[in-house]
């Protein structure tokens, strides 16, 4: 008689997993709080002036405005304001603006003076701004140093689009040079040829004006595509990034922001620094 094989189950013994230190998870909490509050603190320091300004620790009278929504933008303004102290202070305004109340445009901040604005004239070939006419005159008659620019498109004969600009624009003797506003790349042509274009518009415009025009663009369009090549040129740069609060030496407007509120005019405004004082400013002016 054959024996029964009895089989015995094999109980397998599953070693526990070893649990997370509960001290080194309390370790990393602490690390990534301190780290966000050292963080916190050191962006509060450094924005100290602008945030006591706009959180009303200045005066009472600024107490009893602070119902007035302030945004972490206005705190950078002022920030950079401060560290060009004495520079000269403007704006740049097109028919975007609406209406604007040219007697009422005349401080920023109620501290900063508003020197001079940039008056958009015309863009591409066909096209003025449908306020220019009112704001160029506007400007002179609230005694504001003026300067009109030229949107560029660079799909668009060059020629053409300087032409429109000679015929819509008369400087007189204490306005800006003229000013052209290149920012876009093209689509049906060669960079090539974007930059020949661009310096026919210059040319047909100097010519005309009998002085040399300033470049308005971006930053990174500037250091790619311009830099170099239109060394001989003024610029006029604009940057809006948080980080950047002083411009560099070889920039001679720097448009800041987009972002400022001035009187007489609704909604928000571009704020541009002259790289000098008021003296300096009236010193490039078309005599």
């Amino acid at each position: 008689m054959r024996k029964k094989v009895v089989r015995r189950r094999t109980t397998v013994v599953r070693k526990p997993k070893k649990k997370a230190s509960v001290f080194s998870t309390k370790l990393l909490r602490f690390s990534l709080v301190a780290f966000f509050v050292v963080l916190l603190i050191g962006t509060v320091y450094h924005y100290r002036n602008g945030l006591a300004y706009y959180f009303s620790f200045k005066s009472d009278k600024a107490l009893k405005e602070k119902a007035e929504a302030k945004r972490i933008s206005d705190v950078r303004n002022f920030q950079v304001l401060e560290n060009h102290e004495g520079k000269s202070i403007g704006l740049d305004v097109s028919e975007y603006q609406g209406i604007i109340r040219w007697s009422y445009v005349d401080t920023l901040e109620k501290k900063y003076p508003l020197d001079y604005v940039f008056i958009r004239a015309t863009v591409g070939k066909d096209r003025k701004d449908r306020q220019f006419k009112r704001n160029w005159l506007g400007a002179k008659e609230n005694k504001m140093i003026r300067g009109a620019y030229h949107y560029y498109r660079p799909n668009e004969n060059s020629l053409e689009q300087a032409e429109l600009f000679i015929k819509t624009v008369t400087l007189q003797k204490g306005d800006l040079p003229p000013i052209l506003d290149i920012e876009k790349l093209p689509k049906n042509q060669s960079l090539d040829s974007l930059k020949v274009g661009l310096k026919r518009w210059l040319k047909a415009v100097e010519s005309h004006y009998k002085v040399k025009p300033i470049i308005y663009t971006g930053e990174k369009y500037y250091d790619d595509f311009l830099k170099d090549e239109f060394s001989d040129y003024l610029f006029w740069i604009a940057n809006y990034n948080f980080y950047r609060e002083k411009m560099d030496s070889d920039w001679l407007f720097w448009q800041f922001t987009e972002k400022a509120s001035v009187p007489g005019i609704k909604g928000n405004v571009d704020i541009n620094i002259y790289n000098g004082d008021l003296q300096q400013l009236q010193f490039i002016t078309v005599e």
